[in-house]
């Protein structure tokens, strides 16, 4: 992509960033990089985790949600701020504001994690469930500044919003001086924006790629419009960046300055997931760990030094589980079969006996009698068992079918 065209110049400056990142002093964490071993053998070259995973309120969103915040006119603070989001824009909001001294209400859906709901209202936001998804709550957000003047603060259509971000661009430079990839997940785009800004204008040779889920990749389809684009009813377990339209002012940035926009698979999500919590020892959202998705997926095509953006940690448990569990099957390790059996004493005996031989561990069993479908003599089984990868799954097939059993799913 072009970086010299004077008419498309983006609306936020390195100078703006660099205010951005004396405001923060003192208020945002400056994160840790910390190297991954395995990913650098993957890719042939040194490979660093930026573990904004570890910034307050467990996002980068404070960062752009203080500088908006705090840019306010006093009359404005005075009306208060609102906001819409399911999670990390609203617990970034809440504190800003609180720190700032500043009344915030945020909207959620009415099926927001409750973790999350609880640390927004810990934070010190007045919160309001509204709706089924996020654009329901954001349209009563916008309906609630209307009706009251409280301002309300995008999470990341607006200049502010993108130069606190670019306060990550900055650090990671600061850190990783010899980095010449940069990949940083996107839903929005304002993370991206930020970092691009500062990046192109600072070290162009340094290369910026971003990452979308496949089910919620509007920036694809935007760039190749050159306007934004809105993909109907996105879907992905990466709430994070499941944004159905770029913001008008990061896509003119990202235009400009990103180098490439990749998509990575639901399977690639949550194997990168299990691979952060187990190699790195880090809580990453889904949408944190997209940067590593698409290094797992292409690690040969990323020139090295490259630094991966772990953008926010902030994941239920509950959805942590299956994503561990869907992580595992992904990779080979998890392995659900259904089979059908004799049903005698012993039968379900003799069929673990036939798993023991093969070193896979039973996680769980479930017997079915009644089904219609099964003869009087049968038995449904439902076996759920931890496995050593795509090669040991294939092992245990071949054992389950040379014993004599016929695996139906």
């Amino acid at each position: 992509m072009s970086y010299s065209t004077a008419d498309s110049l983006p609306t936020v400056t390195l100078d703006d960033v660099r205010g951005a990142q004396k405001m923060l002093a003192g208020v945002a964490r400056v994160t840790p990089m910390e190297g991954s071993r395995h990913l650098s053998g993957l890719v042939g070259a040194p490979v660093h985790l930026k573990c904004e995973n570890l910034q307050r309120t467990g996002s980068f969103k404070l960062r752009g949600a203080y500088v908006r915040i705090a840019g306010l006119l006093p009359e404005e603070r005075a009306a208060g701020v609102v906001a819409a989001s399911a999670g990390n824009h609203a617990q970034g909001v809440a504190l800003a504001s609180s720190l700032l001294g500043v009344h915030s209400t945020v909207f959620m859906p009415v099926g927001a994690p409750l973790p999350k709901v609880a640390a927004t209202r810990d934070y010190g936001a007045e919160v309001r469930l509204h709706g089924q998804v996020v654009d329901d709550s954001l349209a009563a957000a916008k309906e609630y500044a209307a009706e009251t003047g409280a301002v309300f603060i995008h999470p990341f259509d607006h200049r502010d919003i993108i130069a606190g971000q670019g306060t990550v661009g900055l650090e990671i430079l600061e850190q990783c001086p010899e980095v010449r990839t940069i990949i940083v997940g996107m839903g929005g785009g304002g993370l991206a924006a930020g970092i691009a800004v500062v990046v192109k204008t600072l070290r162009p040779e340094v290369k910026v790629v971003g990452v979308q889920a496949a089910g919620a990749a509007a920036y694809p389809l935007s760039l190749a419009a050159g306007r934004p684009v809105t993909v109907e009813n996105p879907a992905t377990m990466a709430d994070g960046i499941k944004v159905g339209r770029p913001g008008d002012v990061p896509f003119q940035i990202i235009e400009q300055y990103v180098d490439e926009v990749r998509t990575v698979s639901e399977d690639e999500l949550s194997s990168a997931l299990l691979l952060c919590l187990e190699r790195a020892k880090m809580v990453v959202e889904p949408a944190g760990a997209s940067p590593v998705a698409a290094l797992l997926s292409r690690p040969e095509t990323f020139e090295g030094p490259v630094v991966a953006l772990l953008s926010g940690g902030n994941v239920d448990p509950l959805l942590m589980q299956r994503i561990l569990r869907h992580g595992m099957a992904a990779a080979g390790r998890y392995l659900a079969v259904r089979l059908r059996l004799t049903d005698r004493p012993g039968a379900l005996a003799t069929l673990l006996g036939v798993l023991s031989v093969v070193d896979a561990n039973v996680l769980d069993v479930s017997h079915v009698r009644t089904d219609p479908r099964l003869g009087l003599t049968e038995a449904e089984v439902e076996l759920h068992l931890e496995t050593k990868g795509p090669e040991h799954c294939a092992e245990v097939g071949a054992a389950l079918r040379q014993a004599g059993y016929k695996v139906i799913g």
